[in-house]
């Protein structure tokens, strides 16, 4: 079977929901939308935010990728309006917050949380930790490992036995699955 026949199948696998054939495409095709990133971006973080959403919004969007068309070229253009969002919603921040810097200059604020402020603090930390225990293993695993106690990507494959691209996949879809239970709440 040609590469590109194995290819055709493992993306129509994919739109059936096959979790090995996502794993499949994830590893074919990662290093080259992380190099084209890699050229624009710079930073690995950035770079690795942008890669790791592109993969994200492809897989779930998957449904719409025709085969007249280069599924890496299909990758890079999701990538690219990845990026492009990225760069607008830092650009509005940018302006947001020099704005607020402006009125800050024109008047001292006490920036110290009031006691309302970390009673709702305290509640949503409280809400997302009960949020996280209702994920199903290794999704648990994978946030906290990332989110709670800050490790990398290959940390939490050492820790998990996982390989290092199963770790990208399963905390992607453990994010999507803790954003749904977000919701509901």
């Amino acid at each position: 079977m040609s590469n590109q026949n194995v290819l055709s199948e493992k993306i129509k696998d994919a739109k059936e929901g096959n979790q090995k054939a996502f794993s499949y495409l994830l590893d074919v095709f990662w290093t080259d939308v992380y190099n084209f990133q890699q050229k624009r971006i710079g930073d690995e973080n950035d770079v690795e935010d942008v890669v790791i959403q592109t993969f994200a919004k492809a897989f779930d969007k998957i449904d719409t990728y025709s085969e007249e068309f280069s599924f890496k070229t299909w990758l890079i253009a999701i990538s690219k309006n990845v990026h492009i969002d990225m760069i607008r919603s830092q650009q509005r921040k940018f302006t947001q917050s020099s704005s607020s810097e402006e009125k800050e200059a024109k008047t001292i604020v006490d920036e110290s949380p009031t006691a309302e402020d970390s009673l709702i603090m305290e509640q949503n930390l409280n809400r997302l930790l009960l949020c996280i225990k209702q994920l199903k293993e290794p999704y648990r695993t994978v946030i906290q490992l990332r989110y709670l106690q800050e490790k990398s990507y290959k940390e939490i494959a050492e820790i998990t036995n996982m390989s290092h691209s199963n770790v990208k996949v399963t905390l992607l879809r453990a994010k999507k699955t803790l954003s749904e239970i977000l919701k509901k709440q």
